[in-house]
């Protein structure tokens, strides 16, 4: 790396470019005296697009490789999707920054009925994740859940190809891209939970990279950092991933002496959508990742720990 240029590290696909590209221009605008490059690594995410998450595991599954980059210098900083960032970090690399967070909630998409309430009774309906579909399960039991994987226009096309009465993305992802025309219906927190750090973008940096670090901090969103911290501290502690239905959202809200405070909604569903668990607490922002653990507690002391299956 030369003294001025900066390389971001990001998978290939049209909606990871894009989200790589608003980081590139913010980080350009700040600092016209460098040179913002891009570099497009693969990964193992990229390699089995039709196999289902949970079959093959989550750590790291579409990062791995861009970390590999960043340990070995030849990008100097990544960017992710916040949800597909564990947990626990690789040793030697630091969450520099969370993005402010674009529209969290999950979206219908369909071209025949107009809500999740209108599809006929077993209407078959595609999604990429058990969280998804366990909690599309508890609300209407006579859905047929088709596995759906593949980028954002791969799984747009499926729709009809798959011949599908509606599929269930992400809202960030048609935000960002554009595609806002093919929302049909945005799913409330009350049916479909989101996953943790949903709508954010991770930059990812090396733990000894002051000037980069630095760099980050203004794109640092403080209140979608906290939200998001408090999420990830509960998906932590659960000890769950893509394998089990978890779902988290936090919210900023206002206590009376005008205190900042975090409202925390934390899910844990049965695969097959038979229970879901639900729980809200509130507390302290500064005190995220203790609200995170401690809402992880009480739902296991609910019954998670049987959903989990021991965990």
């Amino acid at each position: 790396m030369s003294e001025k240029r900066i390389v971001l590290g990001t998978r290939g696909s049209e909606l990871a470019l894009r989200q790589t590209g608003m980081i590139r221009e913010n980080l350009a605008a700040r600092y016209p005296h460098y040179d913002f490059a891009v570099e497009i690594i693969r990964t193992q995410g990229d390699r089995v697009a039709d196999v289902p998450l949970y079959q093959i595991g989550d750590k790291g599954l579409f990062i791995k490789e861009i970390e590999q980059a960043l340990l070995e210098k030849r990008v100097d900083l990544a960017v992710h999707s916040l949800k597909d960032l564990p947990t626990e970090l690789t040793p030697g690399l630091v969450l520099a920054a969370v993005s402010e967070r674009e529209d969290p909630r999950d979206v219908l998409i369909s071209r025949l009925y107009p809500s999740l309430e209108g599809l006929p009774p077993g209407a078959r309906i595609g999604t990429s994740s058990l969280r998804r579909a366990a909690q599309l399960k508890k609300y209407r039991p006579d859905l047929e859940i088709v596995p759906l994987r593949g980028n954002l226009d791969t799984r747009l096309k499926k729709l009809e190809a798959m011949n599908l009465a509606a599929i269930v993305l992400a809202a960030a992802g048609l935000r960002r891209m554009g595609w806002e025309g093919w929302i049909t219906q945005a799913l409330s927190p009350e049916v479909c939970l989101p996953a943790v750090g949903q709508g954010a973008l991770a930059l990812e940096s090396r733990a000894e990279d002051s000037l980069v670090r630095g760099l980050l901090e203004p794109l640092n969103h403080e209140t979608t950092f906290w939200a998001t911290a408090a999420e990830r501290s509960f998906l932590s502690a659960l000890g769950g991933g893509c394998q089990v239905p978890i779902a988290a959202l936090g919210w900023p809200e206002k206590g009376r002496d005008g205190e900042a405070l975090l409202r925390l909604e934390g899910m844990v569903a049965a695969v097959d959508g038979s229970q879901v668990l639900r729980l809200v607490i509130t507390g302290p922002r500064q005190e995220a990742q203790r609200l995170g653990r401690r809402l992880a507690v009480e739902l296991l002391e609910r019954g998670a720990r049987d959903l989990l299956g021991g965990l």
